[in-house]
């Protein structure tokens, strides 16, 4: 039996092919922390065998609501459970849902459920698209269900397109913001498009070195992820990252200098509702990019000129359309000139963006690591602080900022 004391954790695995992903999520669940309870469908142990979630779960797993009876089980899995996955959830699957059947041990449960819902879809591409699908996934979105959307990609065989599960980290971080939140994503940036930035620029001295900084791409792919799932078509222009997998639903474009990622951020914030400049823009460039690389000698390390990159974040500003919002990011440390506030507060006014998001930077803060906290800034002058959490987290408080202020 599993020791953990962790959030408890209802894994629904529906009948598809994607069932084998689900033995990823359940890992990540239990590592960390989690006590999941495994609940599949006759279908899906056609996939995976209950003795695979059992031993990675360390807990019982059954499909009818007739085994232990007198534990009232779908009753009480419902009831306790602090949130709810299905991962893979069908078409099937989801039409049940949206029935309000209880055939099962898992739709049973699900019905007993109150606390927030997350059901990541795979499925055929025609199937996802079907009206019918699209009607089931619309009434459980109006009930507080969060559907995620698909990934787009290889299906079955040799299809290709929207319909595949979202990588199982993508569904463990999702998870944990609802836990974090304690209720449902809003659907509120549908309609909208979004550009957000992410990552660090690397700039060349020569074809072996680069000027860089520590930025992994984490909380702007966090923003991108959220926005797809809130509604948004989003596009992700994406620097250098920490190996980070695409979001779903989120077209990423890949920029590696600073003159790139301005090239590609301006061009998609055309049209755009919002652009987040996540991105960690490296301030200078080497002067002159040597062809060959430099080498040590008896006279000491070569003097390397430094020029200035551009502004991009003023740049968008000075070039937005009307009703177009720029939000901004700061990453600061504290000196004798004042606090990471204080230098925030003069960015903001310098920068002239709608919302500046400023957090603390240093060793364990911020860069390279999965959680962050911080501030938002508007310039109303209306300041928000943001706690310890997941970026995730931080991202979904950053969107709900957002659209408030949305026309």
């Amino acid at each position: 039996m599993s020791t953990a004391t962790g959030p408890r954790v209802v894994l629904g695995v529906a009948g598809g092919i994607a069932a084998y992903k689900a033995c990823e999520v359940l890992r990540r669940l239990t590592e960390s922390g989690h006590l999941v309870r495994v609940v599949p469908t006759e279908s899906a142990l056609n996939f995976v065998g209950a003795a695979t979630f059992e031993a990675l779960s360390g807990q019982p797993v059954r499909t009818g609501v007739f085994a232990d009876v007198p534990e009232v089980p779908h009753v009480r899995l419902g009831q306790q459970a602090e949130v709810a996955v299905v991962a893979p959830a069908t078409a099937d699957l989801m039409a049940r849902l949206a029935q309000g059947r209880a055939d099962d041990l898992l739709t049973a449960t699900l019905l007993t459920a109150r606390c927030p819902v997350l059901l990541a879809p795979a499925m055929h591409t025609e199937m996802w698209e079907h009206p019918a699908t699209r009607d089931n996934v619309a009434l459980l979105r109006s009930r507080g269900v969060v559907v995620a959307e698909p990934a787009s990609g290889r299906l079955t065989g040799a299809d290709t397109g929207p319909g595949r599960l979202p990588e199982p980290s993508e569904i463990v971080e999702l998870a944990r913001l609802l836990l974090e939140r304690a209720d449902a994503l809003p659907r509120d940036l549908v309609g909208r498009r979004v550009v957000v930035s992410a990552g660090g620029t690397r700039e060349p001295l020569d074809p072996v070195r680069f000027l860089g900084n520590r930025s992994s791409g984490r909380q702007g792919y966090a923003l991108a992820r959220v926005a797809a799932q809130r509604g948004a078509e989003v596009v992700l222009v994406s620097a250098h990252t920490a190996d980070l997998a695409a979001p779903a639903a989120v077209r990423v474009c890949r920029a590696g200098t600073a003159d790139q990622l301005r090239s590609a951020v301006l061009a998609e914030a055309e049209g755009a509702d919002v652009v987040v400049m996540a991105a960690a823009v490296a301030d200078f460039r080497p002067d002159s990019l040597s062809e060959h690389k430099i080498k040590k000698s008896g006279s000491g390390p070569p003097t390397v000129t430094l020029a200035t990159n551009p502004d991009i974040l003023a740049e968008l500003v000075r070039l937005r359309p009307v009703g177009q919002m720029v939000v901004g990011f700061a990453a600061e440390t504290g000196d004798d000139t004042g606090g990471v506030l204080d230098h925030a507060r003069v960015k903001l006014a310098r920068k002239g963006c709608d919302l500046l998001v400023a957090n603390a930077v240093g060793e364990g803060m911020a860069f390279e690591q999965p959680d962050n906290a911080g501030w938002i800034l508007a310039a109303d002058g209306t300041e928000i602080e943001l706690p310890h959490g997941s970026k995730a987290l931080l991202a979904s408080r950053v969107w709900d900022e957002v659209a408030a202020r949305l026309p």
